[in-house]
């Protein structure tokens, strides 16, 4: 992952908890959202840690759990996620949000329910009861799968797939196939964090977005 400016200032910043007690959306021009999305990102690059050579050398790996960890900045990092989808799609809003296993599930269901959207996990193989469909994506020492439960998505429903972090794109265009088996309508993905020269957004069917970037400022 490439070198990143210091992190870890923004959780005492005062205009974080400010811009992070707005617990309800509320109706704002284009120009408004815009300018307060760009808030929040810079917000939250700023609370993000860096930990070198883990968990191999060579890996700087950046850690989003501070996110959640505090209070304020949990809350700004779910209005930023809102912001950002309706900014995306001329703003409907989807039907469903698919939450990747394991970290896609931090944030998906609140996510879920600011949008007004119901929630959807997709989970490892056999993980999950009851009648299910599957999809096998290729890792390091061999393939895996995932799976969701049949009755998840209705065909034709809006669906928006979202995780912490794209890296290969092998899990997400898994989830995307599930998505699609189960008649659902893709409209995109979501993930706070891209690891840029792994090219996994090349593995997509669907526009990619990314909440926070290395450019932004802090």
């Amino acid at each position: 992952m490439t070198t990143h400016p210091p992190l870890g200032a923004a959780a005492n910043d005062p205009s974080t908890t400010d811009n992070a007690a707005r617990l309800e959306s509320q109706p704002a021009t284009s120009a408004a959202c815009a300018t307060e999305l760009s808030r929040q990102q810079i917000n939250l690059r700023a609370a993000l840690r860096q930990f070198p050579d883990f968990p191999i050398p060579g890996i700087d790996f950046i850690d989003i759990l501070p996110l959640f960890a505090n209070h304020n900045l949990h809350l700004s990092l779910i209005r930023a996620l809102e912001l950002q989808v309706l900014s995306l799609n001329d703003g409907l809003k989807p039907d469903v949000i698919v939450g990747l296993d394991a970290r896609g599930f931090l944030f998906g269901p609140s996510l879920a329910l600011r949008l007004g959207a119901g929630f959807a996990p997709v989970r490892k193989r056999g993980k999950l009861p009851g009648p299910t469909e599957e999809a096998s994506f290729a890792k390091e020492y061999g393939q895996d799968g995932f799976q969701i439960q049949s009755d998840a998505i209705k065909r034709g429903q809006s669906v928006l797939v979202v995780d912490d972090i794209i890296a290969t794109g092998g899990s997400a265009a898994a989830a995307g196939k599930l998505v699609e088996q189960l008649g659902g309508t893709l409209i995109g993905y979501l993930f706070i964090l891209e690891i840029d020269f792994l090219k996994g957004r090349d593995k997509l069917q669907a526009p990619v977005y990314t909440l926070l970037k290395d450019n932004m400022a802090v």
